[in-house]
């Protein structure tokens, strides 16, 4: 493990909006008896569209209706939910529990950008959160290709004209801002936590601050950038001949950043993490570094043999030392 410390949210009702390189072995594959039907939160929680019309360049009118599938891999000898083909992107609240620290955190849970982990990855990720005393804001992005993916089609990556992931990323930002009286969260203190190809969305947010949709309302005035960014085991950011992104410009305004990857990750490689982790370190942004020699991919919170799996103690240490708890 490498460790560089140079380098280194309840009023759910009353929230209103206004008018408001992975490899295509990252994909889950449904089974035969899988249920099907739009994910639905947990009991007492609410899907809010983070839209309030017609979605920003509009979604694929060919796309099939959202369904909701157990993948055919158990993780921890337990199914998992993956979400296919949403259209409708939305934001689910998550209230803190027992003492609200103020701090709020946004999921993007991974897929690929072909479908959502939506449980193993998002509602897990913020039952962890909220028995901390953080605000969970689990947010269901378009899916698929709404970012930079493998297309088995030309089995080559494409990265699609239209940033839809990150629309809705930026927005749901916005919107959790703009809302943050009612959520009972401080503004200065809202975070963004992404696995897999919920880890790139982490680095866009965290680098790409102007907007790209069209602001819709007065949410869209205020600011995308998360105040701490989590990136666990992420992909898309290393590129062809192990070189980062090209659209991503890290410079000292980028987040605070917490990386975590494992160097026998069999689904993205672990320069997708070292390389935005020197990127970091050149424009002297505040990160820390977690590389495990084991850990596998796609674990979210489900324990395994390897020390990987104690992430959240070491995250919570570090938004303690960055004096966010």
């Amino acid at each position: 493990m490498l460790r560089r410390s140079g380098l280194v949210t309840t009023l759910l009702a009353s929230l209103t909006i206004a008018p408001a390189v992975v490899t295509a072995g990252a994909e889950a594959k449904p089974t035969a008896a899988a249920p099907a039907g739009v994910w639905q939160p947990p009991s007492g929680l609410r899907q809010i569209p983070i839209w309030p019309s017609e979605r920003p360049d509009g979604t694929d009118a060919s796309q099939p209706a959202e369904s909701a599938v157990t993948a055919d891999r158990p993780v921890a000898g337990r199914p998992w939910t993956f979400i296919l083909n949403v259209s409708v992107p939305t934001m689910t609240v998550f209230p803190a529990k027992g003492r609200n620290s103020g701090v709020s955190m946004i999921v993007f849970p991974g897929g690929g950008f072909q479908g959502l982990a939506i449980d193993l990855e998002g509602t897990e990720i913020c039952d962890w959160m909220t028995a901390k005393g953080i605000t969970c804001i689990l947010l269901k992005y378009r899916v698929p290709k709404s970012a930079h993916h493998w297309d088995k089609g030309c089995k080559c990556h494409i990265t699609p004209d239209v940033p839809r992931a990150l629309q809705d990323a930026q927005r749901t930002i916005r919107l959790v801002r703009s809302q943050a009286k009612a959520l009972m969260v401080d503004p200065a203190k809202i975070g963004v936590i992404g696995m897999s190809a919920g880890g790139y969305l982490v680095a866009q947010t965290s680098n790409l601050f102007d907007p790209v949709y069209k602001p819709v309302d007065d949410a869209d005035r205020l600011s995308s950038r998360p105040d701490f960014a989590i990136a666990l085991y992420p992909g898309h950011l290393c590129r062809t001949g192990a070189t980062l992104d090209p659209d991503l410009h890290v410079t000292k305004q980028t987040s605070p950043t917490f990386l975590l990857q494992a160097w026998n990750d069999p689904v993205d490689d672990i320069c997708n993490s070292t390389l935005y982790a020197r990127a970091l370190d050149d424009a002297g942004v505040s990160a820390e570094v977690h590389l495990f020699a084991k850990g596998g991919h796609a674990f979210g919170l489900r324990p395994n043999e390897h020390g990987i799996t104690r992430w959240p103690e070491l995250v919570e240490n570090w938004l303690k030392e960055m004096a966010f708890l």
